[in-house]
């Protein structure tokens, strides 16, 4: 299973739903539920990213949570809501294990562990929620799009992926030219490559360097919390 979670799951809890899970491929710009929507299924991705959109005054969309294969989305408090909070819209192109909703209702109900492993990871989902917010006030532009690519870095499992420039403005909340005129700047100085609709980390330390201090904080909550940790380049 190349889903972080369930792999770190105890055995007789990967039973309780390993049975149960399908495949389901979604393509860039996927919307998996919308928010407000009863949420059928459960996905663990394996492979891709999705993010977790805020709708701001009725048509804007702002991104406050990016999840890969380290964890799930279709929960996000309680032991499972049935209505969404947010939007999720696939970033990246990938492939989701997806469980239904009540089965995993179910093996909840029947596992301790399962309930602990499932509230360290809504934990840090929150950290990083309340984090973004903090980080989308405060800090500059170049920094906010270096802690980002490196979020998006560590779950795309490769150094280039598809974005394009409104992908960008819209998950940070800018217009477009001023992600180019930033994405220029982080370009210039040999941290990223970019073409028509892709963008390629050519200097991951130096993007860390160059990110503000959230993307590190966010990193030392899933330390703390043990909770598994997507890393650019490990599969």
């Amino acid at each position: 299973m190349d889903n972080m979670w369930i792999a770190a799951l105890d055995p007789a809890d990967r039973k309780r739903i390993e049975p149960h899970l399908h495949e389901r491929p979604f393509a860039q710009g996927q919307m998996l539920y919308d928010a407000g929507e009863e949420v059928s299924e459960v996905w663990f991705p394996m492979s891709g990213v999705v993010s977790l959109m805020t709708v701001v005054d009725g048509d804007r969309l702002v991104e406050t949570a990016a999840i890969g294969r380290e964890g799930l989305v279709g929960v996000t408090c309680g032991p499972l809501n049935a209505r969404a909070a947010s939007r999720a819209i696939a970033q990246v192109e990938g492939v989701s294990a997806c469980c239904p909703a009540d089965v995993f209702a179910d093996a909840l109900s029947k596992s301790e562990h399962m309930r602990t492993a499932l509230a360290k990871f809504t934990e840090s989902l929150f950290a990083q929620v309340q984090q973004v917010a903090a980080c989308n006030a405060q800090h500059r532009l170049d920094e906010r799009l270096a802690r980002w690519l490196l979020t998006i870095h560590d779950r795309a499992d490769a150094d280039r992926f598809v974005l394009t420039q409104a992908d960008i403005a819209g998950m940070l909340g800018v217009r477009r030219a001023t992600v180019s005129e930033v994405g220029s700047e982080l370009e210039d100085k040999g941290l990223i490559r970019r073409g028509r609709g892709w963008v390629e980390v050519t200097d991951r330390p130096a993007l860390e360097k160059a990110a503000c201090g959230c993307y590190g904080a966010m990193r030392g909550v899933l330390k703390d919390l043990g909770v598994p940790r997507p890393t650019a380049g490990a599969a």
